[in-house]
């Protein structure tokens, strides 16, 4: 564990949110380890570094693991570090197949994705590589059933959500979520048509993350809205209001 890591794990544990995404770190820890056991299946999307997959595996060590990564440096050190553990797949999702063009972030990878967006970081080194497209619904064996997905896709979320209709609406699984401007309007994402789809279409509710911890009551569209397009809150869960009691 190099020196970053540390200090990041370290904020976790004695709950500094220093920063926004580490708070939302730590409330992911938090939900992952209320909502799976030991036998949970789990899909990584946007895997990066496996940050959330090596948490996964460690609360669910029993279960079958899928992790997403289309950048081929990063696809290639989680396929050779997860040999056994998980399946690590080199496709970005979306809501079709084929292939694409990629912005590859060198100085800042976590930034990347298909769409070009807003970068909050001086002087991105952005290389433009070809990648995959696939979609959720044709990789995951229809005789599993996925207990929990994360999807970090920097704007591409709601592609993720339509290629994977069929697997929503089976499974019914907890997702946890990136969306919000500065990424998601880049893909044309409308708010109001992403949390339809969810509610409407799947059966899930959305609520933040720390809402649902505290076991508050789901948003209502215009609190989705308002969040989305503030950026107050960026990252969301969407679950199974007949598995997890809400008051």
């Amino acid at each position: 564990m190099n020196f970053k890591n540390i200090i990041r794990t370290t904020l976790n544990f004695l709950q500094l949110d220093l920063t926004k995404n580490l708070e939302y770190d730590r409330l992911t820890k938090l939900i992952m380890k209320r909502v799976i056991n030991s036998g949970s299946n789990c899909i990584d999307i946007g895997c990066h570094k496996g940050e959330i997959l090596d948490i996964i595996i460690k609360f669910s060590p029993n279960g079958k693991h899928y992790g997403f990564e289309p950048i081929p440096q990063l696809f290639n050190k989680l396929n050779e570090k997860y040999k056994n553990k998980a399946t690590i797949f080199p496709y970005a999702l979306s809501n079709e197949n084929g292939y694409s063009t990629f912005q590859y972030v060198k100085n800042a990878p976590a930034y990347s994705g298909i769409k070009k967006r807003r970068y909050d970081i001086d002087k991105p080194e952005i290389e433009e590589i070809k990648v995959e497209m696939k979609k959720l619904d044709d990789l995951i064996p229809a005789n599993i059933k996925i207990d929990l997905i994360k999807i970090d896709v920097e704007g591409g979320e709601f592609g993720v959500l339509v290629g994977g209709i069929q697997l929503l609406k089976k499974d019914k699984p907890t997702i946890i979520f990136e969306c919000g401007l500065g990424a998601s309007e880049y893909y044309g994402t409308i708010p109001a048509n992403l949390f339809n789809f969810i509610t409407n279409e799947t059966g899930l509710q959305i609520s933040l993350l720390k809402s649902f911890l505290y076991n508050r009551k789901p948003l209502e569209l215009k609190e989705f809205e308002y969040y989305y397009n503030t950026n107050k809150e960026y990252y969301f869960i969407a679950y199974n209001q007949d598995t997890h009691s809400i008051t």
